[in-house]
């Protein structure tokens, strides 16, 4: 392959940029997070913890999602999704966003920050609709309930409305929820029973009825702001049914397949936020400990299952882990267990048990970035196009 291909290579399907860019981002937001921490950052538009979960969210999260999207959209209709310089200006369009709300610009920020799902939800929304795609037309609404979401937090930093910016954070967490919901029964059951031979693992149809349409409520709840007796009858209701779920997959039997068993063990850790949840509004558990059970549970672990196994799928490289994904995964869960867990047994000890959970997910991370570049930036080893 002549070098000038090489570089090219990363503009070829959604994933590339996208899970290269997200990687690195989630290895440098810690030590970024420092600089904001330490005041050397001049007047930033976002600060302190709204930018830790505005950026975890619709930074790193959704560069995944728009990664995914943008390359399993292709193979769901048959038609293209953007390559080349439309897709380095969808890149271009995150990389504003990330910068935007370092600085004192937050109106620059609120509209370079919405753009973003709103183009994504364009560049699937054309070959889905093209194609009479209709079982995925929900991730367009999706997508716009996203940007809804980042425009609730901005215009109510700027004082254009009233609502509290944490509504934003919380409906995008939902929004989130759903969509690994979604393609988690998709996929892990099919990925279990083709990875892990005699698996058996299944779907039952009311089941998942229950597991997605339950969801739907929990987001309707939460944009209505509801609390008390009943929102925590339904999350523990939900907590229980996606435990049930998990089990129909014979998490079990996977034990000796590193890309199986992360997808099954960051799932498990839906129920336990589902349930972490419930006792927040029972004020049992501080409210971060169901964040994060979320956000470095489940969609770090989901995250980097999915990225490692597409990546290498898409690159012609066997489905097959070594010992940097299994490193990978091993970090992503052992910060989650800190993050949540640390405050529960050492209370005294929260700080060390904060950094130490930042520094085991910036190394899983990283790991990957530096793992994946090559894989990420060459072309397909089959030759291919991809």
């Amino acid at each position: 392959m002549p070098p000038r291909d090489e570089g090219a290579a990363l503009w070829r399907l959604g994933f590339r940029p996208f899970y290269l860019l997200a990687s690195v981002f989630a290895a440098l937001s810690v030590p970024l997070w420092a600089v904001q921490y330490a005041g050397w950052l001049p007047r930033p538009y976002l600060e302190g913890p709204l930018w830790h979960a505005h950026e975890m969210l619709f930074g790193f999260a959704f560069a995944v999602v728009a990664g995914f999207l943008l390359t399993a959209v292709r193979n769901w209709t048959g038609r293209p999704t953007p390559t080349g310089a439309w897709l380095a200006a969808l890149a271009a369009l995150w990389v504003a966003g990330r910068v935007l709300v370092l600085t004192p610009f937050g109106a620059m920020a609120a509209v370079a920050n919405a753009a973003f799902p709103v183009a994504v939800a364009i560049a699937i929304g054309i070959p889905l609709v093209r194609s009479g795609n209709r079982r995925n037309y929900f991730f367009i609404a999706v997508l716009l309930i996203i940007a809804f979401a980042i425009l609730t937090v901005h215009l109510a930093l700027l004082g254009v409305i009233t609502l509290p910016a944490r509504l934003g954070i919380g409906v995008a967490l939902d929004v989130l929820l759903f969509i690994m919901a979604v393609m988690a029964g998709r996929v892990v059951p099919m990925f279990t029973n083709n990875g892990v031979p005699g698996a058996h693992a299944r779907r039952q149809s009311l089941l998942e009825k229950i597991a997605l349409g339950g969801i739907v409520v929990l987001i309707a709840a939460d944009l209505l702001q509801a609390t008390g007796p009943a929102l925590v009858a339904l999350l523990m209701a939900l907590a229980l049914v996606h435990s049930v779920r998990l089990t129909l997959w014979q998490p079990w039997k996977t034990l000796r397949v590193p890309m199986v068993w992360v997808l099954h063990v960051a799932y498990l850790w839906i129920p336990v936020h589902l349930a972490l949840r419930a006792l927040v509004e029972m004020n049992i558990v501080a409210a971060p400990l169901a964040t994060h059970a979320l956000t470095l549970g489940a969609i770090g672990g989901l995250t980097l299952g999915m990225m490692t196994r597409t990546a290498r799928g898409h690159t012609g490289h066997l489905l097959a882990s070594d010992r940097f994904e299994v490193a990978c995964y091993v970090l992503v869960l052992a910060a989650a267990i800190v993050r949540v867990g640390g405050p529960l047994l050492v209370p005294h000890a929260y700080v060390a048990t904060v950094m130490c959970s930042a520094l085991l997910w910036s190394a899983a991370y990283g790991i990957y970035a530096v793992r994946y570049w090559p894989l990420l930036t060459r072309p397909r080893i089959d030759g291919k196009p991809g």
